[in-house]
């Protein structure tokens, strides 16, 4: 034992002392056996704890890996190599789902690439695990285009914002909602994770945003006073900022006995809190009924406010950090829908006539 003990490589597994090399051979044993699904759940389970994603990151990660290692069927780290991952692109490439089932438009670059990001992600760790397998670099993410803005008129955003003008719970609710979403900037699932008690009384906003991190928004006194209006209408003791209403049935009044008013149809324990779906249906309904052809969702809403501050002169940075973008790439999508100065120099320059 002692000479196999001299030639036995450290134990991964920190195992010491007298029989030690028996587990230590028995853990590594199992460890470097370990199938591709048992080797992704312990993944899910360290970028989770370890990496301190949130739920909704774990869960994407799980139906990406889950695709690729359903395409491969292959069990064995060892296995996965080029050509695995070149056909997995091109079966990726001729998907359609969704609603481009309809149209025949299969999946978009973007998507592809969350896809490979997921999968080079597990394969730096399985390298990390010292778990032989293909190396992440071999893997490129697909080329993407430049991304273009969906933005509204300034015209078009006041009639969407005045859209919700009734007295009723609902609409007080939908138009704090509008107003919050321009005034902040602040993404739909940081919407629907404000709480009840949110401090009016200040200008600013403490938000935990991607990845935990925490950052500061503002909050104009037109998003304060809808909320404040809204606040006030609820009788509910639910904890949510923005919670689900029971809108009235047709052809009955606020005031019919067979109709409770809403404050008070609301009062029950049973009201939910409103999620990012009947948020963006919220913002859907509203676009329609001003009058707005083209698709407006929250973070349409997003793109406006980033546009707002960035036309009337905020810097770049600061656009950045009020959004919580990681990276000043991403706010720099804004900044070309948004120089003066070069609508100034078409505007002095352009067909005018020599002298």
């Amino acid at each position: 034992m002692k000479k196999f003990k001299e030639s036995w490589v450290p134990c991964p597994y920190g195992s010491e002392g007298e029989g030690s090399e028996i587990f230590c051979i028995s853990a590594c044993y199992n460890y470097l056996m370990a199938s591709l699904k048992q080797l992704k759940t312990q993944f899910l389970e360290y970028i989770e704890i370890e990496k301190g994603r949130s739920l909704n990151t774990v869960s994407n990660y799980d139906h990406y890996l889950t695709r690729f290692l359903d395409f491969i069927k292959n069990d064995n780290p060892a296995n996965i190599n080029d050509n695995m991952v070149r056909d997995f692109r091109l079966w990726l490439n001729r998907q359609s789902t969704g609603n481009n089932r309809a149209t025949g438009e299969t999946l978009s670059k973007k998507t592809q690439n969350y896809y490979l990001i997921a999968l080079r992600a597990f394969l730096k760790y399985l390298a990390r695990q010292e778990v032989k397998t293909l190396s992440a670099e071999r893997i490129e993410l697909a080329k993407v285009g430049e991304r273009s803005l969906d933005l509204i008129t300034h015209l078009e955003l006041s009639r969407l914002l005045d859209s919700p003008n009734g007295n009723d719970l609902k609409d007080l609710r939908d138009k704090a909602i509008l107003e919050l979403l321009f005034s902040t900037g602040l993404r739909v699932s940081e919407l629907c994770s404000l709480a009840r008690d949110i401090n009016l009384n200040s200008d600013e906003l403490s938000i935990r945003g991607k990845g935990g991190k925490v950052r500061v928004v503002f909050i104009s006194d037109n998003a304060k006073n809808a909320v404040k209006a809204y606040l006030s209408a609820r009788k509910d003791m639910n904890d949510a900022l923005f919670i689900q209403v029971t809108s009235p049935k047709p052809g009955l009044g606020a005031n019919s006995k067979k109709q409770k008013p809403l404050s008070q149809a609301s009062a029950n324990m049973d009201v939910k809190s409103l999620t990012r779906r009947s948020i963006e249906r919220i913002v859907k309904q509203h676009a329609i009924k001003a009058g707005i052809s083209k698709k407006v969702t929250p973070h349409v809403m997003r793109h406006m406010f980033a546009t707002d501050l960035l036309s009337n002169g905020a810097d770049l940075r600061s656009v950045q950090a009020i959004l919580g973008h990681a990276n000043i790439g991403t706010t720099q999508i804004y900044t070309h829908v948004t120089d003066k100065h070069l609508k100034e120099i078409h505007k002095k320059f352009h067909n005018k006539n020599p002298e």
